[in-house]
């Protein structure tokens, strides 16, 4: 046996597998370039519907502002990333719920303009009460027993008035906040009455949740 013969028969089978192990690096090279291009691919797709999401809400929320001009130009109400706020004296007299003449009348105003914004968004209104810090006493003439009954109350009867003016019942929850958060110190009657207010702030739509595991009905099988 020949010395050359010896190696090229060895040198076949080291360059066969030489060959294979390059043919799959190759392949595993091509897998991922196409999975790093698809991904790419996704994540521009993506990208470029939340920029189109995002165009959308901003182009709502403007038209929503546009549409607030009146009571805005004249302070009835402010609008700041969204969220509406009403000064409290606008909507009720001092420690009531019961919406003054002033009030109604620009919730009347209010109404078309945020049922058209809820109706085009997977979204509700929470509409908030908020008191300063006096503190109330339940009595004959002042049937809240503390702040945030009354701040509750003054939530429900907004909620109450958008209703009856054309906003969808299931658009709208009330919440009460009593003097939490105040937007000002409580230091001098101002800001006191700056603090007194209803806001309504776009949140998400609640999803019912899905009950697992639920409990046999009396006298059922199991």
């Amino acid at each position: 046996m020949f010395p050359s013969e010896c190696e090229e028969d060895g040198a076949l089978p080291v360059f066969a597998a030489f060959s294979d192990l390059m043919a799959c690096v190759l392949g595993i090279f091509v897998l991922f370039f196409v999975w790093v291009v698809s991904f790419e691919v996704t994540m521009a797709s993506d990208l470029q519907r939340e920029r189109a999401e995002r165009v959308q809400a901003t182009d709502r929320v403007r038209a929503l502002e546009a549409s607030l001009a009146g009571p805005l130009r004249a302070g009835l109400i402010t609008f700041v990333n969204g969220t509406i706020g009403i000064r409290g004296n606008v909507l009720f007299d001092l420690n009531s719920a019961e919406l003054r003449g002033e009030g109604n009348a620009l919730l009347q105003e209010m109404a078309t303009p945020l049922a058209t914004y809820l109706a085009a968004r997977e979204e509700v209104l929470m509409v908030s009460g908020f008191t300063d810090d006096l503190q109330i006493r339940g009595g004959p003439m002042r049937p809240y027993q503390d702040n945030w009954e009354l701040s509750v109350q003054r939530s429900v009867t907004v909620v109450r008035a958008l209703i009856q003016a054309g906003v969808s019942q299931d658009a709208l929850f009330a919440a009460g906040f009593g003097q939490n958060h105040p937007v000002v110190p409580n230091d001098n009657d101002d800001n006191r009455a700056k603090n007194r207010r209803v806001e309504m702030q776009p949140v998400p739509r609640p999803r019912p949740l899905e009950l697992t595991n639920q409990a046999p009905a009396p006298g059922g099988a199991g």
